[in-house]
């Protein structure tokens, strides 16, 4: 499984030990699923100017966001595991949004990051809240990732 991180951002430092849990996050979300070792995800970097822009351009809101999912399969019925293509598409994080959230709910930058990098797995996945249903079975999804992995707040 490949996880290919670009960071296109300045604003935060990205050590080492970040871009090891963000491999680690999608790796489990992806497994968890019954994807294969050979599915690849894109995770890039941003800062709030360039989610701004992104959330404007493909979702029509004109303001920053946290995390934004591209998945390449959007709007079709996500294959089975062995029909599925090798790229699922891209996530895309504000460090700097990410590291405000950490700070207002009290947890760790990395632990924040990892959520959100659990999450736009997830839309890849075809995952999605719009729903109160769908929502709930999205965050057990995700707590599950992260406890998983030893991530608790």
């Amino acid at each position: 499984m490949a996880v290919l991180v670009n960071n296109l951002q300045e604003e935060i430092s990205v050590e080492e030990n970040l871009l090891k849990l963000v491999e680690s996050v999608v790796k489990v979300s992806l497994e968890s699923e019954g994807y294969s070792p050979d599915a690849e995800v894109g995770l890039i970097f941003v800062d709030d100017n360039y989610i701004r822009s992104l959330n404007a351009e493909y979702r029509g809101i004109d303001k920053a966001t946290d995390v934004l999912s591209f998945a390449l399969n959007e709007g079709e019925e996500m294959p089975e595991e062995e029909e599925a293509e090798d790229l699922l598409g891209d996530i895309v994080i504000s460090l700097p949004t990410a590291q405000r959230q950490a700070a207002e709910y009290g947890h760790s930058f990395n632990r924040e990051v990892a959520y959100l990098t659990a999450h736009g797995s997830l839309h890849l996945l075809g995952y999605d809240h719009m729903t109160e249903e769908d929502r709930q079975v999205m965050r057990q999804k995700e707590e599950g990732i992260l406890e998983r992995l030893g991530i608790n707040r």
